[in-house]
């Protein structure tokens, strides 16, 4: 299991930029997909964007694809969503997760989470 903590959010006008950071421990990061998730209030929780374990395949969920991109750095034990041209409609609660991967793919459900972020965008 490795643990994962976010970073970064915070309130934003529509059209700003943020970036969540998500900083994994107490497993080597490089063999987990991970993805992000988020979860508005009433709504169910929803994929945002994932990344295979290599950083080499990416899926973004339509409503946010252009806007947002999820990356990751190995090295560091961490993984990032920059998020771009915000809108009140990505106000959430935004969680990373990872899953042990044994082959470089994105991954849709995921074993370990992080306890959240809050991120929201005023109009």
């Amino acid at each position: 299991q490795v643990q994962l903590q976010e970073f970064g959010g915070g309130l934003a006008q529509a059209g700003a930029s943020l970036r969540l950071s998500c900083a994994a421990s107490g497993r080597p990061f490089s063999p987990y997909a991970m993805g992000w998730f988020r979860q508005a209030p009433g709504k169910e929780r929803e994929l945002v964007a994932a990344i295979s374990r290599s950083g080499g395949s990416t899926y973004y969920a339509d409503s946010v694809k252009g806007r947002f991109t999820i990356s990751r750095d190995n090295t560091k034990h961490a993984g990032f969503l920059q998020m771009n041209i915000l809108k009140p409609e990505d106000t959430a609660i935004y969680y990373c997760a990872a899953k042990l991967s044994w082959a470089d793919v994105i991954i849709y459900d995921y074993d370990d989470w992080g306890q959240g972020t809050q991120v929201t965008v005023s109009s």
